[in-house]
């Protein structure tokens, strides 16, 4: 359970940090990129050198991996959007509803049951969700409409950007993953999601679009390391967990909804209506149906 504890927790200091760098007017797009950077050097003290070489390249995970990384890039930059221009429970609760994907697909490609009391906690788990991240219309004028479209457009860009890379770790951890070429392939697929980042980031340096601080530089080493043991606990928990995925993924996403909330309510005084409430209290009922539904 220490890998579970682990990715909820990490996971929801990233979502947290976005509050912060707004706070300091950090370019969240740089901080983005250099803490991917962060996460390849990361990765290779953890594995003791750089591993990508001619060899790894031809390894069947290796375009998954640079798949993961685009992923990677996309959905963090949206998640920061959100957090910012919405609410931190908004983005981790957006980006953790998806869990309904990856679940659909344990069903059809691991043949996986979800039925009973853990169906009834997945189905639960969505009503949850969208209590948690209910949010009435606070703003006037020009702001209200923007928030208006972005309240919609970003949710759903989470939803479906999120559960196809849940469902994609899920998938590569299962079939080409193992104890010896796990490190490679998270370091692979961050690989992917810097040269990407790193290239557009020039782009934008040489266009006078943005301009580099220090403070971006610092930002990404405090979100990278983090960020790369996030994935690095996912991986090794999915791997060990004595649920199904169908139940270890919801279980991973729902505590992080739970977690991440109520630090923001804690630390950024982030206000949580009645009904947020009650979503946080019928997602802590849903995980325990969903992890425990099959035994009852």
């Amino acid at each position: 359970m220490i890998y579970l504890f682990g990715s909820i927790v990490l996971t929801s200091y990233l979502t947290l940090s976005f509050k912060v760098c707004e706070k300091y007017k950090v370019s969240i797009f740089q901080a983005i990129v250099f803490n991917y950077i962060t996460c390849v050097i990361t990765g290779s003290i953890v594995n003791g050198a750089f591993p990508i070489n001619a060899e790894v390249i031809h390894q069947t995970w290796f375009h998954w991996a640079l798949i993961m990384g685009l992923l990677f890039i996309s959905i963090f930059n949206i998640v920061g959007m959100t957090a910012q221009k919405i609410s931190v429970a908004v983005a981790s609760v957006a980006n953790k509803l998806s869990l309904i994907i990856p679940v659909v697909l344990s069903v059809y490609l691991y043949h996986e049951t979800v039925k009973g009391w853990k169906l009834f906690g997945v189905i639960l788990a969505l009503i949850a969700v969208i209590l948690t991240c209910y949010q009435p219309a606070k703003t006037n004028g020009k702001k209200k409409e923007e928030n208006g479209k972005l309240k919609y457009i970003l949710p759903v860009a989470l939803f479906f950007g999120s559960g196809f890379l849940d469902a994609l770790i899920n998938h590569v951890q299962q079939t080409y993953v193992t104890a010896e070429n796990s490190n490679a392939y998270l370091i692979s697929g961050f690989f992917s999601a810097a040269i990407v980042g790193t290239l557009y980031l020039e782009y934008q340096y040489m266009t006078g679009k943005q301009v580099f601080m220090f403070k971006n530089l610092l930002a990404g080493i405090l979100i990278g390391i983090p960020n790369y043991f996030s994935i690095w606990c996912l991986v090794h928990f999915l791997k060990q967990s004595p649920w199904q995925s169908s139940a270890s993924i919801p279980v991973n996403n729902m505590g992080i909804v739970l977690f991440s909330s109520v630090m923001a309510w804690l630390l950024f005084k982030e206000r949580l209506s009645a009904i947020n409430w009650v979503g946080i209290v019928l997602s802590m009922i849903a995980i325990y149906f969903i992890a425990f539904g099959a035994n009852l």
